[in-house]
C-alpha cells in the first residue's frame, strides 16, 4: 500500500526536502505518462528525494482557447487516486486561470520548480511545451535548470503497440473513445477507460421494460464514448463491481430530440438502490451502435441479446 500523496495547491506549502519533478496535463495518466512518471520515480531515488507531479486544476486549453478545449478523459479526483497509485510522492495542482495563462515560463518554472519543489531533476516529455506562448520547452528547462541547479530530463514519446506509425496521446485516446473504440484506448491507458457520475432518477423507462437502468450522470467536460450499447462493469463506492450492459445515447426509440448522450447501465443478475451513489463505468467493448426499434417488443428482444452477448464478453457465461 503506497502512502497518501500530498497534493499542494500554494506554493508556500511545498515540501522541505528536494524533488524530482514532472510537469503535464498528464489527463488519462496514459502509458505515455506513466513511463514519464516512473523515470521521474528512478531519478528521484538517485538523488535521495521525493516524487513530485506537476498539473493542472483543469485543461490549459479551457482558459487559453475554450472554444476547442478537448473533453477530458479524467476527473482531478481520478488523476490524484492514479498518481497516489502510481508511488508519487507529492502532486502540486496548479490552478490555471487567466493569471497563469499571461505568466512566462520563466516565472512558472522559478515560482514551482525551484521554490516550492527545490526541483533536482525535471523530467518531461520531448513534446513538452509550457508558459506564455509555450515558450517553455526541454531546451529552455535544461538552460534553466543550468542555472538553479537541476537537470532536465526530455523523454521520447512511447509508440502505439497497435499501430505502426502512432504515439501514445491523450488526444489519440480521445479519438479512440469518441469512435466507441475502448478496446483501443484500454490499449494505450493500460487499463479499461471509465466514467465517473452520480446515480440520478431517470424517467423509469428500463423497469417497465424489464431492464431498470442505473443513470449515470457524468460532469463536464468528461468524454463519453460513442453512442452504443457496451459490455461494461460497473464499480461501486466500495469497490465492488457488477457486470453491466449500458447504453450511451440519446434513447431514439423513444426520444427524437433528446439534447446530449445519457449512460443508462443494466447491472446484470442485481438487485437494490444505487440512487446517489458515485459511480464508476469501465467500458469493456462496443457491442452495438445505438439504433431506433420500430416496437418496443424490438427493442426488449434485442436487450435480451445486448445482456447475452455482455456475459459472453465478460467471461459470465452459464
Amino acid at each position: 500500500m503506497f502512502a497518501p500523496v500530498q497534493v499542494i495547491r500554494d506554493p508556500s506549502d511545498g515540501p522541505a526536502g528536494r524533488c524530482a519533478v514532472t510537469i503535464g496535463c498528464y489527463d488519462g495518466i496514459h502509458l505515455g505518462h506513466q513511463a514519464v512518471i516512473a523515470r521521474t520515480r528512478d531519478e528521484a531515488r538517485r538523488h535521495g528525494a521525493a516524487t513530485a507531479v506537476v498539473t493542472f486544476d483543469r485543461h490549459p486549453a479551457s482558459v487559453v482557447r475554450p472554444a476547442s478545449a478537448p473533453r477530458l478523459l479524467t476527473t482531478l479526483d481520478q488523476k490524484l487516486e492514479l498518481l497516489e497509485a502510481l508511488d508519487v510522492d507529492h502532486v502540486f495542482v496548479v490552478e490555471f486561470d487567466e493569471v497563469r495563462a499571461a505568466e512566462s515560463a520563466e516565472d512558472f518554472a522559478g515560482e514551482v520548480l525551484v521554490g516550492c519543489l527545490h526541483a533536482t531533476t525535471v523530467v518531461v516529455g520531448a513534446d513538452f511545451h509550457f508558459g506564455r506562448g509555450r515558450a517553455g520547452d526541454v531546451a529552455m528547462l535544461a538552460e534553466f535548470g543550468r542555472a538553479h541547479d537541476f537537470e532536465t530530463i526530455g523523454l521520447d514519446l512511447v509508440g502505439r503497440a497497435d499501430a505502426d506509425d502512432g504515439v501514445v496521446s491523450s488526444t489519440a485516446i480521445r479519438a479512440a473513445v469518441a469512435a466507441g473504440e475502448v478496446e483501443a484506448a484500454a490499449r494505450m491507458l493500460g487499463r479499461v477507460p471509465r466514467a465517473v457520475g452520480t446515480v440520478v432518477h431517470g424517467d423509469a423507462r428500463g423497469r417497465t421494460l424489464g431492464f431498470p437502468t442505473a443513470n449515470v450522470a457524468v460532469p463536464e467536460p468528461l468524454l463519453l464514448p460513442a453512442d452504443g450499447i457496451y459490455a461494461a462493469w460497473y464499480v461501486r463506492p466500495d469497490g465492488t463491481r457488477h457486470a453491466a450492459a449500458v447504453n450511451v445515447g440519446r434513447r431514439p426509440t423513444f426520444y427524437a430530440d433528446q439534447p446530449a448522450s445519457l449512460i443508462e447501465a443494466f447491472l446484470l443478475d442485481f438487485e437494490g438502490d444505487l440512487y446517489g451513489e458515485d459511480a464508476r463505468v469501465a467500458f469493456v467493448r462496443r457491442l452495438r451502435p445505438e439504433l431506433r426499434f420500430d416496437s418496443v417488443d424490438a427493442l426488449v428482444e434485442r436487450m435480451h441479446e445486448d445482456v447475452a452477448e455482455t456475459r459472453s464478453v465478460l467471461g459470465l457465461l452459464r
